[in-house]
């Protein structure tokens, strides 16, 4: 191991705002030093969905604020700082702008190496922070604009196994909330309806299974759905409380089934490489709910794999995984001048042919 390396990371591709020290020691420790989160939540919650405009405003108010609370609880100055790694891309145009040229001031002011960071690879990356996995491991990132399998061979190689080719599930849950009247985002939401709910009670669709390969669709689940509550409204006049628990309870279900049997498609073509440890890790919001994860479990059991997923904290979108991803980029001699751009869409296999539709952060893959 070279010598030790501090990295201020900062997030700003959706609705989130953060900033994050993180410092690796010349003997290869990882420590977490600072996190910080500013959530838009209340700015939204209006409007049943991120408004992107908004959003971006919020970033430009935020970020200097975060980036001082970020700096204050590690105990360091900029001083301290070898480099500033900021995501680059793919995201909410708005808000990846505000956060690059932010860093980009940053580091002319300040004298210091800039980064530019996929959020993908932030998230791909997060079991090296937390839990130093060793190359290849096989993940499954799943988010609110993203959903795909990939082989993760080292911090810059990717293979994508498989991905959603419509809404990823974030999207979904956000919209099956809207469609039951609960509340924003839709993820924690359904799960907590679900909770009281029958999810063997409706029979709603597991799209794509009869189909070999890894890739999934969830829009057709979201439409079912959808089918189903208006059924209930007009035999009953309304939206029952257990019809809205049931309903929860059958789309989570769902979900969970068909992202536990694209898993077990993924870790085949996974152990088909016999790779050196086995390692199924899952990242981005959706792992922080706990059928999800339970289901994913249970297949990496299933195939004597061990099982990762990170603390929740890290599991939705923050700095600290963009401030790990870029110590990586930084310690391998990469970094980026101030032609950095931001990016829509910026997909981790270049080689691989596009998914169809694009989510919140941008492309699929």
């Amino acid at each position: 191991m070279n010598d030790a390396l501090t990295i201020l990371g900062l997030e700003s591709s959706c609705d989130d705002t953060a900033a994050a020290v993180v410092r690796q020691s010349s003997d290869g420790t990882v420590n977490l030093l600072s996190s910080i989160v500013a959530g838009q939540a209340d700015l939204h919650a209006d409007y049943g969905g991120i408004v992107p405009e908004i959003a971006a405003r919020a970033h430009v108010e935020k970020l200097d604020l975060c980036t001082e609370q970020a700096l204050h609880q590690a105990g360091v100055t900029l001083r301290d700082i070898d480099a500033i790694a900021v995501t680059a891309g793919p995201g909410l145009i708005g808000g990846v702008l505000s956060g690059v040229m932010f860093a980009k001031g940053l580091a002319a002011g300040s004298n210091l190496p800039l980064v530019g960071v996929n959020h993908l690879a932030g998230h791909a990356l997060t079991p090296r922070l937390t839990d130093n996995a060793n190359f290849p491991y096989l993940m499954l990132l799943v988010s609110g604009g993203h959903c795909q399998f990939l082989l993760v061979n080292s911090a810059q190689d990717f293979t994508r196994l498989g991905g959603t080719i419509d809404d990823a599930p974030g999207e979904a849950f956000d919209k099956a909330a809207r469609l039951l009247g609960l509340a924003q985002p839709g993820g924690p939401s359904v799960e907590a309806c679900a909770c009281d709910g029958d999810p063997t009670r409706f029979k709603l669709p597991r799209p794509l299974l009869d189909r070999p390969g890894c890739d999934m669709s969830f829009s057709g689940l979201k439409t079912a759905l959808l089918r189903t509550r208006d059924k209930l409204v007009a035999e009953h006049g309304g939206l029952r409380r257990a019809d809205q628990a049931d309903l929860a309870a059958s789309f989570q279900a769902a979900v969970a089934d068909v992202l536990a049997e694209k898993s077990r498609r993924a870790l085949r073509e996974y152990l088909s490489h016999s790779p050196r440890s086995r390692l199924f890790a899952v990242a981005g919001g959706v792992a922080a709910n706990k059928c999800i994860r339970a289901a994913l479990e249970t297949v990496s059991n299933e195939s004597d794999t061990q099982f990762l997923a990170p603390p929740l904290a890290l599991c939705t979108d923050n700095a600290a995984m963009i401030a790990w991803a870029g110590l990586e980029r930084f310690r391998a001699g990469e970094f980026d001048d101030f032609t950095l751009s931001a990016r829509p869409r910026w997909p981790l296999d270049q080689s691989s042919p596009a998914m169809l539709g694009s989510g919140k952060k941008g492309a699929k893959a």
